[in-house]
């Protein structure tokens, strides 16, 4: 298993009970088939540049744990789901 960490940006207009379940849902994908740790909210913030026409997004990191192929999967359904403006997937491991 390697260590990944997943950074995604959801919709500042989510009500907080739908932005809880998106982070669920992430951890969910990703328990699948590997190991999720505690979800780093960093909360709502601006962005560089506008997207979709919005200034600002919330923002969540997950670092976790799996396998090559989780991060292919979670990719595709970060790319799917609307609540989701951006996200980037990234190996933290030395090799």
């Amino acid at each position: 298993m390697r260590d990944y960490e997943v950074l995604f940006v959801l919709d500042p207009a989510l009500d907080e009970a739908s932005k809880n379940a998106m982070i669920e849902n992430v951890k969910g994908i990703i328990n699948n088939g590997g190991e999720a740790s505690e979800a780093d909210v960093w909360g709502e913030r601006k962005l560089a540049y506008s997207i979709n026409k919005k200034n600002d997004g919330f923002y969540v990191v997950i670092p976790f744990k799996a396998d090559a192929d989780l991060p292919k999967e979670l990719d595709r359904r970060l790319r799917i789901n609307e609540s989701v403006m951006r996200h980037i997937i990234v190996c933290n491991d030395e090799n």
